[in-house]
């Protein structure tokens, strides 16, 4: 490594885990992952001190990057992405930027414009216009939206399973797992059992995967909500291109999507439908990468 190349910093803040990968050049000085606990991005003071302490921990003694590029779990506005920056650039003293974590994915897939679209424990899309400002939909947690992520999804199939119950008819594969994933006697009960989780997001979402094991014992509702979801997830793409954000492609993340293709595949073929030439691809390197060349492009 030559020291007049410049060393960049690049954080990937997760909901749970985060990323730091520092480069010079070709040359990676530092790639650390972490649990995310501590991260408060609406206490701007307090990301901006957490942020520095990282970077301080991170890189070897008396070393100083030239620019950091952060995507942050739960940086939701552009005023709050400011305010971090600026505190943070006060801080360390070098150019700094900070995004939503899920902006990350398209510098991440070697792309200059198109859509990042994370379903994960939540759902939310991202892009850029063509004055490079910034715009997000989706992202309302799991009590209001989050559609296609999985907390999203097993609030879906509840509703479907109490319309059945409704109707009257018996208890699906998909009701039966729901009542054994929430430990409650019979359908009526799941009501009560969502409601009295302390953390809603991470409370429902951990019981997703009953929806797709539903699925593949051959539930139709499970399969219609799994359906829906993949629509869902194209409405955040379309409601992105009526707004003008390119959307030629798509470059999707979070663990919910990638792990279960059912989702995957109801999502590219609503996608298609609604917008056929989009492109869909799922990320293929760590979304990090794309903070690393965002750091870059701020020299």
């Amino acid at each position: 490594m030559q020291d007049s190349t410049p060393l960049v910093v690049g954080i990937d803040v997760g909901g749970t885990k985060t990323h730091l990968r520092a480069c010079a050049g070709t040359d990676v000085v530092a790639d650390h992952v972490r649990a995310s606990s501590g991260w408060r991005p609406h206490d701007i003071a307090t990301a901006a001190d957490w942020l520095t302490a990282l970077v301080h921990d991170a890189l070897p003694v008396d070393t100083r990057p030239s620019a950091v590029a952060v995507g942050g779990h739960a940086c939701e506005t552009p005023r709050q992405c400011a305010e971090i920056r600026a505190a943070l650039e006060k801080r360390l003293g070098i150019p700094a930027l900070v995004v939503g974590d899920a902006e990350l994915l398209v510098p991440a897939a070697g792309l200059d414009k198109g859509v990042g679209l994370v379903a994960g424990t939540g759902s939310v899309a991202v892009g850029l216009l063509a004055d490079g400002s910034r715009l997000q939909v989706g992202g309302w947690g799991a009590v209001l939206g989050d559609e296609g992520g999985a907390a999203g999804l097993v609030r879906e199939a509840a509703r479907a399973a109490w319309a059945a119950h409704d109707r009257g008819e018996a208890p699906d594969p998909l009701a039966l797992g729901l009542v054994e994933a929430f430990a409650v006697a019979e359908v009526p009960a799941l009501g009560a059992a969502l409601e009295s989780a302390s953390d809603v997001s991470a409370d429902w979402g951990r019981h997703a995967r009953v929806v797709f094991t539903a699925a593949d014992a051959g539930s139709r509702l499970a399969r219609e909500v799994i359906a829906e979801a993949g629509k869902s997830l194209t409405a955040l793409v379309v409601r992105l291109a009526e707004r003008g954000v390119p959307v030629d492609d798509v470059v999707v993340a979070g663990g919910t999507v990638l792990a279960q293709p059912r989702l995957y595949d109801a999502f590219t073929t609503a996608l298609a439908e609604r917008l056929p030439g989009a492109r869909p691809q799922p990320i293929r390197v760590p979304p990090v990468e794309g903070a690393v060349a965002l750091a870059r492009s701020i020299l």
